[in-house]
């Protein structure tokens, strides 16, 4: 392995990040920390129309939400900022004038009209879309009398014949020929550095060893690697990963449902379980575990093994995982994480007493797939939330669990205070008196004091909302007509 590794993470800020780019960040960063590497963040802001602050500043703290941590980047800043793409535009002049005066790179005048025109036909002629390179021998004269006209050129790479092979730590030996790709821009013309030459310049100038990245790069791996040959730089080490598709195959997109790190924090997902997950996606760990924290991570992690299939996303197997994190949080922890979904749901917050709130949080754990689902349950807990569910009200029509209902009512009235060690046996003293058990007793028991046909354990829930709240449900339950 190359000494002093360092990789980097370099998203568009033109929308929230996507758990596609999320899994290549970890990569990125599992990477890195394996072999005691650098981790850079660094933002292409370069599409100066759709980029915003707004987006940076999500992906910030999305990545920091999954736990990834940077030692460069645009925070931070470092030995080779700046970190954002924007701000390093005039680093790149120097080498575009070099490739231009050694002749490997030429202004292009051709309009968008005709380089559209000619798509469609090379596209009509079963040919690949690429440019001709009409521009390419054109002379100094004509080129000075184009720029008096106002046309404000291009610069285009040229590309001479030949084979770019390169091996993948993934994929393996990759070989493409120069005659497919053509000659492509490297300078816009307003100006701006295209992706391909800003990428190589960043790379080489931030000491890149590793690129990381998802297969969709493929194609442009080629012409970058041309743009470090031209510049007499070494390559770094490419990687792509495949990238991760729906149930029906097709790239993962909206129609597939959540897809961006933001959906997923909001919809109470831990970022434990879906850094495991995603990182799942294509990697097995040498163990087979399934349910592995970071550390472990950092571990076993290798790019050779990460399969060469594209992963389907499966939804059931990160609520599972999910599910897992939430039983093995700490209670008082879990109550805290619980907080902004009470808040949403209206509820005085400042209100609540912690340590019920803790209790509560105890008795859901098992019960909760994503945080999300505490509004499910808010009734039971909360008063103001409580109210009889039609399925609910369907099992206490039934004029046998009215029945049953006045018998635990009339027990309960007799009794002491609930706790959760008298729970077990007055749950058996309701048995005796009613003569009814398992779901003969519980689901009119259920039904009458949390409003629900399904929820936590009974013998957990009752003690929580003690014996005059429960008998005070019942009551409204029997009145129900």
């Amino acid at each position: 392995m190359t000494p002093n590794v360092r990789v980097r993470f370099a998203p568009a800020p033109t929308g929230l990040l996507h758990i596609g780019n999320a899994r290549t960040a970890l990569f990125n960063y599992i990477f890195a920390k394996r072999y005691g590497g650098t981790f850079i963040l660094r933002i292409e802001d370069t599409d100066v129309e759709r980029s915003t602050e707004t987006s940076i500043d999500h992906i910030l703290k999305d990545l920091q939400w999954l736990g990834i941590r940077w030692e460069e980047g645009p925070d931070r800043g470092g030995s080779d900022g700046p970190y954002r793409q924007s701000q390093r535009l005039p680093l790149y002049s120097d080498y575009t004038e070099r490739l231009f005066r050694e002749a490997k790179a030429y202004k292009c005048f051709c309009s968008n009209e005709r380089l559209e025109a000619l798509r469609k036909e090379q596209i009509s002629k079963g040919m690949m879309p690429r440019y001709d390179g009409r521009c390419r021998s054109l002379s100094k004269e004509e080129i000075s009398k184009l720029e008096s006209e106002g046309l404000r050129p291009v610069l285009r790479f040229r590309i001479e014949k030949g084979s770019i092979v390169f091996e993948d730590l993934v994929h393996g030996r990759m070989h493409f020929e120069s005659e497919g790709i053509g000659d492509f821009i490297i300078i816009r013309s307003d100006g701006m550095a295209a992706y391909n030459f800003a990428c190589v310049i960043d790379d080489h100038l931030m000491h890149v060893t590793h690129v990381i990245r998802g297969e969709d790069h493929l194609s442009n791996t080629p012409r970058q690697i041309l743009i470090y040959q031209a510049l007499e730089w070494q390559s770094p080490v490419f990687a792509h990963h495949p990238l991760i598709l729906g149930g029906d195959r097709s790239p993962l997109s909206k129609r597939h449902g959540a897809t961006s790190v933001s959906q997923y924090r909001e919809e109470g997902f831990l970022p434990e379980a879906l850094v495991n997950y995603l990182v799942l996606l294509g990697w097995t760990p040498p163990s087979g575990e399934e349910i592995l924290p970071l550390e472990r991570i950092f571990e076993d992690f290798s790019l050779s093994v990460i399969s060469k299939s594209a992963p389907v996303f499966n939804r059931k197997k990160l609520e599972w995982l999910n599910s897992h994190y939430i039983r093995k949080k700490e209670e008082e922890r879990l109550s805290e994480l619980l907080l902004p979904y009470l808040e949403k749901a209206g509820l005085p917050i400042r209100q609540i007493d912690p340590n019920h709130l803790t209790k509560i949080s105890g008795v859901l754990k098992e019960n909760l797939v994503v945080l999300s689902q505490l509004e499910e349950y808010l009734g039971i807990f909360f008063d103001e939330k409580f109210f009889f569910e039609d399925g609910a009200k369907t099992v206490l029509l039934d004029s046998k669990n009215r029945e049953t209902l006045h018998i635990i009512l009339n027990v309960l009235k007799a009794s002491s205070e609930i706790t959760p060690d008298n729970c077990p046996a007055l749950l058996s003293q309701l048995e005796e008196k009613t003569g009814r058990r398992g779901k003969d007793l519980y689901a009119p028991l259920r039904a009458g004091v949390t409003g629900k046909k399904k929820g936590p354990e009974l013998v957990k829930t009752l003690p929580l909302l003690g014996r005059e709240r429960i008998i005070h449900r019942l009551k409204m339950a029997l009145e129900i007509t």
